[in-house]
């Protein structure tokens, strides 16, 4: 019972990271395909796109928060690692275990912030487009509420660090 419970678990963990995945590919493809719609508006017709730098700010905005568990859940995270790997292995396993818990804290009070900012933002918008503010820091309470579940995942729940440097 209980394996066929972890891999429910584990199924469900591994459709939602690729809703994710298409999410932050749809983001940006669109990145790339606004800012090309303006020069070749600009360069044939003779005009550019209203609120297209604002919409291609929203989308870098969103896909850099949108993509940061991912990052984790790859390995991906920028890391320094040469010390913590030259510990002996119960030193190593305790350090890994602690800036797991710093850094879950970390993500969560980043959420936290960003909660209360899409509280207090929720009736103002960009000049142009009118896209709700609260847009932008949603995605950013997203994206750490999610890197928060990947550390505890990778950090605190696995029973031996992930090494870095191939050891």
């Amino acid at each position: 019972m209980s394996a066929g419970k972890n891999m429910r678990t584990g199924k469900s963990l591994r459709s939602g990271k690729n809703l994710l995945e298409i999410f932050c590919l749809a983001l940006l493809a669109g990145m790339i395909f606004v800012p090309f719609m303006q020069v070749i508006t600009r360069s044939i017709f003779g005009f550019s796109i209203p609120g297209a730098g604002e919409l291609t700010r929203f989308l870098l905005i969103c896909l850099v928060f949108s993509s940061y568990p991912l990052a984790i859940s790859s390995g991906e995270n920028i890391e320094m690692a040469e010390l913590r790997e030259m510990l002996p292995g119960k030193l190593k396993i305790l350090l890994c275990k602690v800036i797991a818990l710093l850094s879950i804290v970390a993500c969560l009070f980043i959420a936290y912030a960003a909660f209360i900012t899409v509280l207090a933002n929720l009736n103002k918008a960009t000049p142009v487009l009118k896209i709700p503010y609260w847009i932008f820091f949603l995605t950013t309470l997203l994206g750490f509420v999610g890197a928060a579940f990947m550390h505890f995942r990778q950090g605190l729940k696995s029973p031996r660090p992930k090494h870095s440097t191939g050891a």
